[in-house]
């Protein structure tokens, strides 16, 4: 068992780091690196870090870069972990935040192990649960390495190399408010609303799209008209052209619909992030795949998703970069874990990624 990787994650779960307050987090991470690996550190504009860590006996290697988020969810105030048959969990009131300290332990320790190694940028990001906001903020010309690795999935057997567009769409229709004993009257926002949810795309639209109505209020009092309803949607797609036609169409089909009854429909549309992917064949990607088969697994996977990630944006703004896995379980719940074996597995993987990519030119 490594006792220094379980004592580090633990070390790290018990620093507070919630969304917008990973302040304390990134210094501790950024004396760490300086400390232990004599690293060149970077606090830019918007909070992330980026380390650049030397060299150890590959220096004309080409740079990588490893990545992982400081953030956790909520609730993450007070994480108190235990450990009990090989798996840490919290106590069971906060959730663990191994999403994503987890990867970013099983980097800093694959860092440590690694026999040989190139120059190494690690890019800790604040803000990723609230939107990828780091990423999307980060000053990538500090980094040296212009493709890398984000460690910040459950699934250790696999590279994901693609991400979706994701649009939310936030849809306010005001009607005319009435009594229920005069409904002539008034305007029901409710049934002006009704129109466009029973004929607008929803579900699984196609092979790479998707589409969700989540959230629909309005009224205020059961004798009462409506005067107004708001509904939140959203839709994903690995095809950024699908994903925008299918926000006009709801757009269109609400504003075609409040036109109609005399009332008025305010239809905003927000894209997360956008759809990008690299390719499987890659050199680093392949060097992922590589060091999963290196560690024991017969036959990773290169996949996409319907979800957004660090990597994606960054891929988006010109630094190549694809998602592996730290090995936890049950994230964003107060019944998240991590097996020991796994962020040990995790580490491997990573060891072996960082001694392969040193030594790959030689």
């Amino acid at each position: 068992m490594n006792e220094r990787l379980i004592q580090s994650f633990c070390d790290m779960v018990q620093i507070d780091s919630e969304s917008g307050n990973e302040g304390r987090f990134i210094t501790h991470i950024k004396e760490l690196v300086e400390r232990d690996f004599a690293a060149e550190t970077f606090i830019d504009t918007y909070g992330n870090l980026v380390a650049h860590i030397p060299a150890a006996g590959a220096p004309d290697a080409e740079p990588i870069f490893f990545g992982a988020h400081a953030d956790t969810v909520k609730p993450g105030i007070g994480i108190e972990p235990v450990i009990d048959g090989g798996v840490i969990r919290s106590k069971g009131n906060t959730i663990l935040g191994a999403d994503d300290k987890a990867g970013l332990a099983a980097i800093l320790e694959a860092i440590h192990s690694a026999k040989v190694r190139g120059p190494i940028d690690v890019i800790i990001t604040r803000c990723e649960e609230a939107g990828l906001l780091g990423a999307k903020n980060l000053a990538v010309d500090l980094l040296r390495a212009r493709h890398g690795y984000i460690v910040d999935s459950d699934v250790l057997d696999c590279a994901t190399i693609g991400g979706a567009t994701h649009a939310s769409i936030d849809i306010a229709i005001t009607g005319k408010a009435a009594h229920a004993a005069s409904p002539e009257r008034g305007i029901s926002a409710i049934q002006v609303a009704a129109e466009p949810l029973q004929n607008i795309q929803d579900g699984r639209l196609d092979e790479e799209t998707v589409a969700n109505v989540g959230i629909i209020q309005g009224g205020t009092n059961r004798n009462g008209v409506p005067e107004t309803v708001t509904i939140q949607a959203e839709c994903r797609s690995l095809s950024h052209a699908k994903c925008m036609a299918h926000c006009e169409a709801v757009k269109t089909a609400f504003e075609s619909a409040a036109r109609k009854a005399g009332a008025t429909a305010s239809v905003l549309v927000e894209v997360a992030c956008t759809a990008a992917k690299v390719d499987e064949a890659a050199p680093f990607v392949q060097l992922a795949l590589a060091a999963m088969r290196k560690a024991g697994f017969e036959s990773p996977q290169a996949n996409v998703v319907l979800c957004g990630s660090d990597a994606f944006v960054l891929t988006g703004r010109g630094v190549d970069a694809v998602v592996i896995g730290y090995g936890g379980k049950g994230a964003h719940s107060v019944d998240e874990h991590i097996h020991i074996a796994d962020l040990e597995k995790a580490t491997e993987i990573l060891r072996a990624l960082i001694e392969m990519a040193a030594t790959r030119h030689r």
